[in-house]
């Protein structure tokens, strides 16, 4: 069962000379330039209150349950921002720093692709 933890410490960044934050690792840096995106799967159906969602996907006949972030961040990923949109929305809504924001969801995404309840795909060209 998917069950998406509550937030915690951001590990993937180091302090360079003069105190700015730079990523360790180049996807987070690169997702952050090139604005990735992620689609949800055609075949998930979901259900949200205060508590999180449930999620099933049709085709695997899996059913996901997802705490309250979890479920913040699919809402998210549905109305169609980008990944660092979401990262930015996190941010602004829960009072933490871009950087546990873009690691959480970063590895959450990525658990959302392993599952087959996700895919990444091109920005729209049109603005």
């Amino acid at each position: 069962m998917l069950v998406y933890r509550t937030l915690s410490p951001f590990t993937g960044f180091q302090v360079a000379k003069g105190g700015k934050v730079r990523t360790r690792h180049p996807l987070l840096q690169e997702a952050r330039d090139g604005a990735a995106m992620y689609r949800v799967s055609n075949t998930v159906r979901s259900t949200h209150n205060q508590d999180g969602a449930i999620v099933l996907d049709v085709r695997q006949g899996q059913m996901f349950n997802l705490n309250f972030v979890g479920s913040r961040i699919l809402e998210l990923l549905k109305s169609g921002l980008t990944e660092s949109a979401i990262v930015d929305e996190l941010s602004r809504e829960f009072g933490i720093s871009q950087d546990l924001a873009e690691n959480d969801v970063r590895e959450f995404l990525q658990i959302l692709k392993k599952s087959h309840l996700v895919e990444e795909h091109e920005p729209s060209a049109a603005v």
